[in-house]
């Protein structure tokens, strides 16, 4: 029914068209792995899906996040498994709604809510435990096999991380920033989507499998219920595919802002607040308070399109440079590098 997510979202005013959103080929080939152990063939499942199959010979291609959202539905309907095969027993069709009513009953706060989610994720896999660590100022998630020396599937951590943090944000009714997230296996081929999925601060071979939060977030109020659980769940999986965003936030309300502009012409954050009507400390406390910041906005908004740029072949490294607003190449090159992993020339070659 669901899994992973987000690699962009942006209505680009700028270059007059909608930019839905993309995922990782690497993810859309993870999905199908349950199905092919059962003896079906790929091809026809990502037919109907609105997949063209060679696009799984293509690493760095990239599939709407739409596609995505209805391969995941179908397979989870073939398979009768929102995990997807990814533990020795099924998650049946309808456990992930369960679980997420039962996580409303968790006695008011965020804290109680992932309490009971993870006591219902225990009674439904074998293979694997979850739980809520506290450890000072920091709380995580935390996932565990549940035999000595059992390696988890790399999909199938990404997958319940992703479900876990989704519900939170959701409870919260705000992003929850991962501050640091720490991973069991070694970097994948497509670890650079982590960065964009899980966190800036990334941590491979791990001993342990945790994404850590602040733990004042755990006494957060739950501010969902059953009414509004019915139209989250009815948007599964694409309410998981993208970052949790509350549509009346004042995230949603900078990133508006600043689509209606080129990069070059985007405002400080002291005029950002003047034109939303608020002071500057009132715009910086609302961001932070929904997990982000002026500039981890224009980070996110730069990063599309600089993707959609790096697609054009008439456009060189210069030119997009210049329109994005940075003051020269090299510049330019080091932010794409801290946002995904890799060079924009490396990235144009790959696409």
């Amino acid at each position: 029914m669901r899994s992973n997510f987000l690699i962009t979202y942006v209505k680009n005013e700028w270059v007059g068209k909608v930019e839905k959103g993309s995922v990782s080929i690497h993810f859309v080939a993870a999905a199908l792995n349950g199905a092919m152990a059962r003896g079906m063939e790929p091809a026809p499942i990502l037919r109907k899906a609105g997949i063209d199959p060679a696009l799984l010979h293509q690493p760095s291609a990239r599939v709407t996040v739409q596609a995505h959202a209805t391969l995941l539905r179908i397979l989870a309907q073939l398979l009768d498994d929102e995990f997807f095969g990814q533990d020795s027993r099924r998650m049946k069709v309808g456990s992930f709604a369960l679980s997420c009513l039962l996580a409303l009953e968790g006695g008011g706060d965020v804290g109680g809510a992932l309490g009971l989610l993870c006591r219902a994720y225990n009674t439904i896999f074998d293979d694997l435990r979850v739980a809520v660590r506290r450890d000072g100022r920091r709380a995580a998630l935390e996932i565990a096999p549940t035999r000595p020396g059992h390696h988890l599937p790399v999909f199938a951590v990404e997958t319940l991380f992703i479900y876990m943090h989704g519900i939170a944000c959701w409870l919260a009714r705000r992003r929850i920033v991962i501050e640091e997230a720490c991973f069991p296996y070694p970097e994948p081929a497509h670890g650079a989507e982590y960065f964009v999925l899980f966190s800036s601060q990334l941590r491979f071979a791990q001993d342990q499998c945790l994404l850590w939060f602040d733990a004042e977030t755990l006494s957060l109020p739950v501010t969902q219920d059953r009414r509004s659980a019915k139209n989250f769940l009815n948007q599964a999986p694409e309410s998981f595919l993208v970052k949790y965003r509350n549509p009346d936030g004042f995230g949603r309300r900078v990133a508006n802002l600043l689509r209606r502009r080129p990069p070059t012409e985007w405002p400080g954050a002291d005029e950002a607040a003047t034109l939303l009507r608020c002071s500057p400390a009132t715009l910086r406390r609302m961001l932070r308070q929904e997990g982000t910041s002026y500039q981890a906005i224009k980070d996110r908004l730069r990063l599309d399109l600089a993707r959609q740029a790096l697609a054009r072949p008439d456009l060189s490294i210069a030119d997009i440079t210049v329109q994005l607003g940075f003051a020269e190449p090299a510049a330019f090159s080091r932010a794409f590098r801290q946002w995904t992993g890799t060079t924009p020339a490396r990235y144009r070659r790959g696409a």
